[in-house]
C-alpha cells in the first residue's frame, strides 16, 4: 500500500494507519531527513526477520540504527555515553547522524546477538518523528539497498520505490521527494569519535579521527 501524508500539515489517522501496520508486524518504508529507509519496530521479532531477509544481511554484519524521536530514550538502548559525546549529540540532533554506541542491556535479544553496538538516529523530519512518538519505542531501520550492493543508488521518488519494493514490503509511505544522500556515521565507542561514512551531516566543527 502507498499512503500519502503531507511533511508539514500531518494527518493523525494517517499517522495512526502506520502504527497500526507496525503494530501488526509489518514492514514500512518512510521518509527521512536523509534518504528513504525501511523499518519496522523493533520489538516485534518477526519484522525484524523481515528487515533481515529484505536485505539480504547476515545478522552478524547487519547495519542499522534504531530512529528516536529525541535523545530522551538514549539511555534506555546506549550504555557508556560519555560527556563530550552526549554534548555533540545535543547539538546537532536533530539531524542528519548516526551515532555508533555501546548497546544497553535493554537493546532486544535479537540486535544484542548480532552486536554489541547500536546506532541511534533522530533524524529532523516531523513524519518520522510522528511516528516514532506515536508507535511509543524506536523504529528498527536501515537503507533500501542489499548489504552486499557494491553500487548505492539511493531513489528519492516515493512512485518508484513503491513500484519496486511496494510488494515486499507492507506500507510506503510517500511524504514527497527523499534526498540522496544518507546520515554521516560516528562511531563513539572508542577514546575518540571516529568518522565512518561522510554523508549529509556537516562534519567541519567535529573533533573526530
Amino acid at each position: 500500500m502507498l499512503l500519502k501524508i503531507h511533511p508539514e500539515r500531518i494527518s493523525d489517522h494517517k499517522i495512526k494507519q502506520i502504527v497500526q501496520v507496525l503494530r501488526g508486524g509489518g514492514v514500512i518504508v518512510y521518509p527521512t531527513d536523509t534518504i528513504y529507509a525501511i523499518g519496522c519496530d523493533i520489538y516485534n521479532h518477526k519484522a525484524c526477520e523481515k528487515v533481515f531477509e529484505f536485505k539480504q544481511a547476515k545478522k552478524k554484519g547487519f547495519n542499522y540504527s534504531f530512529v528516536c524521536a529525541g535523545l530522551g530514550q538514549l539511555s534506555e538502548y546506549a550504555t557508556h555515553v560519555n560527556t563530550p559525546v552526549y554534548k555533540l549529540m545535543k547539538q546537532v540532533l536533530p539531524g542528519p547522524y548516526t551515532f555508533i554506541l555501546n548497546a544497553s542491556s535493554k537493546v532486544p535479544t535479537i540486535f544484542k546477538a548480532t552486536k554489541k553496538t547500536i546506532g541511534i538516529r533522530v533524524p529532523d523530519n516531523a513524519v518520522t518523528q510522528a511516528i516514532v512518538e506515536a508507535l511509543g519505542n524506536p523504529l528498527l531501520s536501515t537503507t533500501l539497498h542489499k548489504d552486499n550492493d557494491d553500487i548505492l543508488h539511493y531513489e528519492s521518488d516515493p512512485d518508484t520505490i513503491y513500484e519496486r519494493y511496494g510488494k515486499r514490503v507492507d506500507l510506503v509511505v510517500d511524504s514527497g521527494p527523499g534526498g540522496l544522500t544518507p546520515s554521516t556515521i560516528l562511531d563513539c565507542t572508542g577514546t575518540s569519535i571516529e568518522l565512518v561514512r561522510e554523508g549529509s551531516g556537516d562534519i567541519s566543527m567535529l573533533d573526530i579521527q
